[in-house]
C-alpha cells in the first residue's frame, strides 16, 4: 500500500506538471502522434494504389498497427524514461541521489519519470482500433480476453527490453545505439506476420516476441489467433523477469560518474 500510494502521488505530480504547461503537453502529445501515424497512411496508400499485405484486408492491417501503437503508448509511459534516466544519472555521477531515496531504485525511477508525452498516442491508437474494429469481424468475449492477455504480454516484453538496456548502460555507458536496433526489430510487430521469411517469424514470436506488441493481440480481436501462438506469453513474462532482476543486479555495479 506504501509503494502504491508513492506511485499515485508521482502520478498526480506528473499530470500536475502537465497542467502547468498545458501547450507543451498538448503540442509534445501532437507531435508524437503525427509521428507515428505515418505507418498507418502508408498502409491506406498501398491499398489505395491496389497493393495488399497476402490474406488481409486494410482495416485487418491498420488494427494491427492501431494495436501496436498503443502497447508502445503504454510501455513508454510506465518505463520508456528508465532508460534514459538511468543512462543520464550514470553519465553524470548522480544516480547516488537515486540511491539515497528510502525505495527501490527501480520503482523509484518509474513513478517519478512517468510519461505524459504517450497519452496522446495512446488515445489516438484507441480511437484508430475502434475505428477499425468496427470495418472488421469480431470474435466476441473470448478475443477480448485473449487481447487483453497478449497486450499486457506485449507491454511486459516492452518494458523488460528497456529495463535489459538501463541494466546494461551501469557498465557499458556509451549503449544509445542498442535502443535504435531494437526500435528496428520492434517494427516487424507493425505487420501480418505471415508475409516474412519463417526465421523472422520464430524471432519475432518466440525469441524477441514483437509480435505480441501487435499482431498477436489484433489477431485475437479478428478470431484469428493460432492458439500455439499464446506460448509467446512465456518469453515475454521472461523478459520482464529477467529484466527487472538485472537491473536491481547491476546497481551494485555502480561505479560513479562515467559508470
Amino acid at each position: 500500500m506504501r509503494y502504491l500510494k508513492i506511485y499515485m502521488t508521482c502520478l498526480h505530480t506528473a499530470f500536475s506538471r502537465a497542467a502547468a504547461y498545458r501547450l507543451d503537453f498538448v503540442l509534445g502529445n501532437l507531435i508524437t502522434l503525427l509521428s507515428n501515424i505515418i505507418f498507418p497512411l502508408v498502409t491506406v496508400l498501398i491499398y489505395a494504389n491496389g497493393a495488399k499485405f497476402p490474406g488481409w484486408t486494410m482495416w485487418e492491417v491498420l488494427l494491427i498497427q492501431s494495436v501496436f501503437s498503443m502497447s508502445n503508448a503504454v510501455a513508454s509511459m510506465i518505463c520508456g524514461s528508465i532508460l534514459w534516466v538511468t543512462m543520464d544519472h550514470v553519465q553524470s555521477g548522480r544516480f547516488e541521489t537515486v540511491l539515497l531515496k528510502p525505495l527501490s531504485p527501480l520503482f523509484y525511477i518509474a513513478a517519478a519519470n512517468f510519461d505524459t508525452g504517450s497519452i496522446g498516442l495512446f488515445l489516438g491508437g484507441l480511437a484508430m482500433t475502434i475505428i477499425s474494429a468496427s470495418f472488421t469481424k469480431s470474435s466476441g468475449a473470448w478475443g477480448i480476453i485473449l487481447f487483453l492477455l497478449l497486450f499486457l504480454s506485449g507491454a511486459a516484453v516492452m518494458c523488460g527490453l528497456d529495463l535489459i538496456m538501463a541494466a546494461i548502460s551501469f557498465k557499458w555507458v556509451g549503449n544509445s545505439r542498442i535502443p535504435e536496433i531494437f526500435e528496428s526489430i520492434k517494427e516487424f510487430g507493425k505487420y501480418p506476420l505471415g508475409i516474412f521469411p519463417k526465421a523472422v517469424q520464430v524471432m519475432s514470436a518466440l525469441i524477441i516476441p514483437v509480435a505480441v506488441v501487435g499482431f498477436f493481440p489484433a489477431s485475437a480481436l479478428l478470431g484469428r489467433l493460432d492458439m500455439y501462438s499464446l506460448l509467446s506469453v512465456i518469453p515475454c513474462m521472461l523478459f520482464f523477469i529477467f529484466g527487472i532482476w538485472l537491473y536491481n543486479r547491476m546497481i551494485k555495479a555502480y561505479e560513479g560518474v562515467g559508470g
